[in-house]
């Protein structure tokens, strides 16, 4: 093997030890653990807008995010695009694959250009067999996940559009630890998001500017001003 292949699959190795090390259901391992998994994972970029995968496709195992961010989409019968979630550094999609050989039910498409580690259904299959942890640790992420989807149906039964909004803006202050923020998604995503249109999200950010809430700096970039009066909306 030449130097620089030998070069080349080292730095592999090493992005995919870094990709498989920073998801939860992972980190707990140890590093030869870790070393392992990471052995079998594949690494794949897609520029941005690319289709990772498609409804009918093979679910061949799980998809990991090392670099930039994904969304997971269902298209109804009419064209109507359905926000699932989107997906950063550490997460994943792709898991039903692990309990049987299924297809894709959903899009997944690169928001921004993608690096992904990818590990196969038959050997994430041998590694919860060999460490029952990781499989506690999904089913804790599951949970997390049902109950992300149940707070958001109830949030969209129960409170206006304007609270929607506002305590959204008010969880990415949180996240970001800054009042500057800038989205994760695109203004439709963020409208399927909070079960709106992407016309009332931008009359909705222009009413909370002229109130002196919020600045916006560009289609994704806010400033949030004055928090306190978001969280009374």
């Amino acid at each position: 093997m030449s130097e620089e292949k030998s070069s080349c699959n080292h730095k592999e190795h090493d992005k995919n030890s870094y990709c498989v090390s920073i998801v939860p259901i992972f980190n707990h391992l140890e590093a030869a653990e870790l070393k392992e998994i990471a052995s079998t994972a594949r690494s794949v970029s897609h520029p941005r807008g690319q289709m990772i995968y498609r409804p009918g496709e093979p679910s061949e195992g799980i998809y990991i995010v090392h670099k930039g961010s994904m969304r997971i989409f269902r298209e109804s019968s009419g064209g109507k695009e359905q926000l699932v979630r989107i997906l950063g550094p550490g997460e994943f999609s792709g898991e039903l694959a692990l309990f049987n050989e299924s297809v894709h039910d959903a899009y997944a498409e690169a928001l921004e250009p993608l690096e992904i580690c990818m590990i196969s259904r038959e050997s994430l299959q041998a590694f919860l067999l060999k460490y029952p942890q990781i499989a506690l640790k999904m089913l804790a992420e599951f949970s997390s996940r049902l109950a992300t989807s149940e707070e958001q149906a109830a949030r969209i039964a129960m409170e206006t559009v304007e609270t929607r909004i506002a305590m959204y803006l008010a969880g990415q202050v949180e996240a970001w630890k800054n009042a500057r923020i800038k989205l994760p998604m695109r203004r439709k995503d963020l409208a399927s998001h909070l079960g709106t249109t992407p016309e009332t999200i931008s009359r909705k950010l222009a009413d909370f500017e002229a109130a002196g809430w919020i600045r916006q700096t560009g289609q994704r970039d806010i400033e949030v001003i004055d928090l306190e009066a978001l969280l009374l909306v």
